[in-house]
């Protein structure tokens, strides 16, 4: 069992495997980041890298799992804050086989709580090539020697496999009730704009099927030890609540094109993102809504057709408290 004590600064870990289909990709995409080149190969084929590839939450998912199973489920861990930065490197192609590696940047212990310490990791996401496909840099809390804080319960919580399978009672997406804008190309985009993307429910039977295959800590998986745990009862992962941001965020795209007449302006890849902050728990029953706010944008240098602009994110439980935020930025198309 690993403690707080036993994270040593500069050591390297390198850590299991998992080989990912195309239905892997495909099933995950399906409900969390259904755009045309996560879920059809055909359609890929026309996109800016020309094939099917995998989404990049889905490689956060996947990277989440790694770590449960090298060590967190034999932990003290007591969950993450945020995330300080995730860039996506390199895409994720059906038939690649991923594996984990773990350095230890920093550890410092907690002032207002004496019972914990927290570690700031590097995470690094590699191929069967031994490249990096996505770097995270994030600080994960736990438990101290000697402090009384337990261990993670024993159980079975690997049984499933790293397929994303939706659950028989499916919760959906609400979309708002403002009339969507066109789409809009980079010259149009107005800085300080915000969008309401819709709302979703997070019931017993989503959180559990998510956390089944990316995130299975037992305060995701079992209503009995989560009451047990630092939550006091069912909570979502942290990724789940982050994957139904960008779920949320490709309806409302759809709703553009939708309301878009002509050529809309095209999407690009996303390099990724910095400050994700989980600033309250995603409990069983919670509603969830999420916004998108234009921070800033800027011309490409390297893609004279593109543009990149920013944006900042949050999710909004039903008594009006902010429980996720981050700040993102993608490609858009500029003006033919």
């Amino acid at each position: 069992m690993l403690q707080f004590e036993d994270f040593i600064v500069g050591e390297t870990v390198s850590a299991g495997s998992i080989a990912v289909s195309q239905e892997d990709l495909v099933a995950f995409a399906e409900r969390y980041d259904a755009q045309d080149f996560h879920t059809d190969p055909e359609a890929a084929k026309a996109s800016f890298v020309g094939q099917l590839i995998g989404s990049g939450w889905h490689s956060c998912a996947l990277l989440m799992r790694l770590i449960a199973e090298d060590f967190l489920l034999d932990s003290t861990g007591m969950g993450a804050p945020g995330i300080d930065e995730i860039k996506w490197l390199r895409p994720v192609f059906p038939s690649d086989t991923l594996h984990a590696r773990r350095t230890v940047l920093e550890t410092k212990a907690s002032r207002s709580r004496p019972e914990m310490g927290l570690v700031r990791f590097r995470f690094e996401l590699l191929n069967q090539r031994d490249e990096p496909v996505m770097d995270q840099v994030n600080w994960i809390m736990f438990g101290r020697k000697g402090s009384g804080v337990a261990a993670q319960p024993a159980g079975n919580w690997l049984a499933h496999t790293p397929r994303y399978e939706r659950p028989l009672r499916e919760s959906p997406l609400e979309a708002p009730a403002e009339a969507p804008e066109p789409a809009r190309f980079f010259e149009e985009l107005e800085i300080g704009r915000r969008y309401e993307l819709g709302s979703f429910t997070f019931t017993p039977d989503e959180i559990v099927a998510f956390a089944r295959s990316f995130d299975p800590q037992p305060f995701h998986m079992d209503e009995a030890a989560a009451a047990s745990s630092s939550f006091g009862r069912l909570a979502a992962s942290g990724w789940h609540t982050a994957a139904l941001w960008m779920a949320t965020m490709v309806s409302h795209r759809r709703r553009q094109l939708a309301a878009t007449t002509g050529r809309p302006a095209r999407l690009g890849p996303s390099p990724g993102f910095k400050n994700l902050r989980w600033s309250k728990p995603v409990f069983a029953g919670d509603r969830i809504t999420y916004f998108s706010e234009i921070a800033d944008k800027r011309e490409s240098a390297s893609r004279p057709q593109w543009g990149l602009f920013f944006h900042h994110n949050t999710g909004i439980n039903q008594h009006g408290d902010e429980v996720f935020s981050f700040d993102g930025c993608v490609f858009v198309e500029r003006q033919p």
